[in-house]
Order: structure tokens, then C-alpha cells, then sequence
């Protein structure tokens, strides 16, 4: 284990610093600690902990590497190196600015290699014989809207992601990105699919990471879906309840007739074994029966249920007496 180092904090610049800026602060401070010329108590120890952080803000790949912990790491906490770090970079060449550090930290160098380097770490050599900086992009996630029916057949979709990238200065911007995805057959809410190599993009030859979409669906349709299984509202009139009828039910299959027993209740559900969302074992469709009653907004109508009173002389709050 070991600290993290704030190299923006070191640097006394912000995050979003551009590299004209890093490279003056570098300048100003490096003057400033130099130990031929300060007075500084301190000033060999700063000027090479200043030198390395130049070392990894000064190069946007390095940067944004390096800016990949900030969601996760802060000053004061003990460091690992996170999955996916590649140990070893090439050294380039300051244009006579980079001081003689005399060796890194043992934080840097678990970044970036040298004694750090992870095992099975997938740098390579240049042809100078340094070890270049090679890392694997983010894993990128985002969830995806689709109707049911597009589980039931399978289907191809268009989406759009608004998605981060390095800019030439090592900020990271967004841009669009419009991707034809495949909706598999016999998708279930909250499974992901993956789309490999389209996360976000690697630095120095690393391979790029991989997109993960998270699979809802659309609210606004007329099922609701829990697991694998498929439930739809079915309205009846009281006479088809209370006799029996053959009624067409839509299914997101397709439509489909349905035999209602006599005398069912409002609140009774009816299976439809396997017509659920298809799989090794698809689930099934549970038409729920509710009762609708006409409206009574004519003489007619009123003068029916009113005749219906009599007739039938029906309590449903029967059995509730106190």
C-alpha cells in the first residue's frame, strides 16, 4: 500500500488546467525549488516530487490515464493500482526542461513501471529499450430503452450516447455517438448487453474497453413484466364475466383468443403458459380480468340497472356485516 499523490495539487493548478498552464506553473515552481538557487529547507524534495508530477501532466495520454482515479481516489488514501493499469511507459524527452529526479516514487512507478511493474503487465519495448505506456480503456455503461416486443422477436436498434473523450490538451469532452445495437430474443429487463471494444478508447496501444447496456422497458406500453413473466389488464363486460365469452386478447406476440369462464371475478388471472417473454424456459402471459360497467348516462341505461336491482337482488358486501 501506498499514499496517493495530488499531482494537480503539487503543481498548484486546477484539474481542468490546460497544458500551457501546467507548463508555466512547472516553469515558475521549478525556479523556485531548484536546489542550486533556493533557500527553500525543503527544496530537493519538492523539486523532484514537482518533476514527476510534470512527468504524467505534461503528456495527455499519461494525464488521462492518471485522471481515471479521480473518481475513486483521493490525497491521504492508501493506493493499489486499479485492474487494467499497464506497468512501463517510454520516457520522452523534456526538450531539456526534465530535471535529474534521481528515480521515482513508488507511487508513480506502480502507475507506470519500472520497479512497479505488475506482473503479467502487457507493455512492450521501443526500439531505444523502454517500456511503453499501454493501457485498457474504461468499461463505459448506460441503459437502453426497448419495447417488449422487441424481446418476443429480437430486433436492431439505433441509439445515441453521449460519450467522453481526450481532447489534445488532456480535458475530457463529450460527443455523440450513434450505435446499431442488437436486441437479442428473449431479453430480460436489467440484463445487460455487451458490445466489446466500444467503451472507451485505450491509450498508447491499449485495447479499448468494453460498452454495457442495461436493457429496460418501455413503461408506457400495456404489460407489465416481472422476470420472465408477461401481465396485461383484460376489461370485461359484466355479462361476459358473469356468463362466460371468447374474447381476443393482444399479446406482444400477437393477438390471440381467450376462453373467460363463467361467473369470474374481477382480479382473476387466466395463464397463458409459454407466451411470457421467450427463453430455455419462457415465461407465461397472465391476463387479469377486470370488470368495466357501462355507464348509466341515459333514461334507458338507468331504467336497466334500476330493473337489474330489482331482479337480482344482489349484495356484494354480503358476509360484512358487523
Amino acid at each position: 500500500m501506498m499514499e496517493y499523490k495530488d499531482y494537480y495539487q503539487i503543481m498548484g493548478v486546477k484539474r481542468e488546467a490546460t497544458q500551457d498552464e501546467i507548463k508555466r506553473a512547472y516553469r515558475k515552481l521549478a525556479r523556485k525549488y531548484h536546489p542550486d538557487v533556493s533557500k527553500e529547507q525543503d527544496a530537493e524534495a519538492r523539486f523532484k516530487e514537482l518533476g514527476e508530477a510534470y512527468e504524467v501532466l505534461k503528456d495527455p495520454e499519461k494525464r488521462a490515464a492518471y485522471d481515471q482515479l479521480g473518481s475513486q481516489w483521493k490525497a491521504g488514501q492508501e493506493f493499489h493500482p486499479p485492474p487494467g493499469w499497464d506497468a512501463g511507459f517510454e520516457f520522452r524527452d523534456f526538450g531539456g526542461e526534465r530535471p535529474d529526479l534521481g528515480g521515482f516514487s513508488d507511487f508513480f512507478e506502480s502507475l507506470y513501471g519500472r520497479a512497479g511493474r505488475r506482473p503479467g503487465a502487457t507493455g512492450t519495448r521501443s526500439s531505444r529499450g523502454a517500456r511503453e505506456f499501454r493501457l485498457r480503456g474504461e468499461d463505459h455503461h448506460a441503459k437502453v430503452m426497448v419495447d417488449l416486443a422487441d424481446s418476443y422477436s429480437g430486433a436492431t436498434r439505433s441509439i445515441s450516447l453521449q460519450v467522453p473523450e481526450v481532447d489534445d490538451q488532456g480535458r475530457v469532452r463529450t460527443r455523440a455517438r450513434t450505435l446499431n445495437v442488437r436486441i437479442p430474443k428473449g431479453i430480460r429487463q436489467g440484463q445487460q448487453i455487451r458490445l466489446a471494444g466500444q467503451g472507451g478508447a485505450g491509450f498508447g496501444g491499449g485495447e479499448a474497453g468494453d460498452l454495457y447496456l442495461e436493457v429496460e422497458f418501455n413503461p408506457r406500453g400495456r404489460y407489465r413484466v416481472e422476470g420472465a413473466d408477461v401481465y396485461i389488464d383484460l376489461p370485461l363486460a359484466p355479462w361476459e364475466a358473469a356468463l362466460g365469452a371468447t374474447v381476443e386478447v393482444p399479446t406482444p406476440a400477437g393477438a390471440v383468443d381467450l376462453k373467460v369462464p363463467p361467473n369470474s371475478q374481477a382480479g382473476k388471472k387466466l395463464r397463458l403458459k409459454g407466451r411470457g417473454i421467450p427463453a430455455r424456459e419462457a415465461g407465461d402471459l397472465y391476463v387479469v380480468l377486470q370488470i368495466t360497467l357501462p355507464p348509466a348516462d341515459t333514461a334507458e341505461r338507468r331504467q336497466a340497472y334500476e330493473q337489474m336491482k330489482r331482479d337480482l337482488a344482489f349484495n356484494p358486501r354480503a358476509g360484512m356485516e358487523v
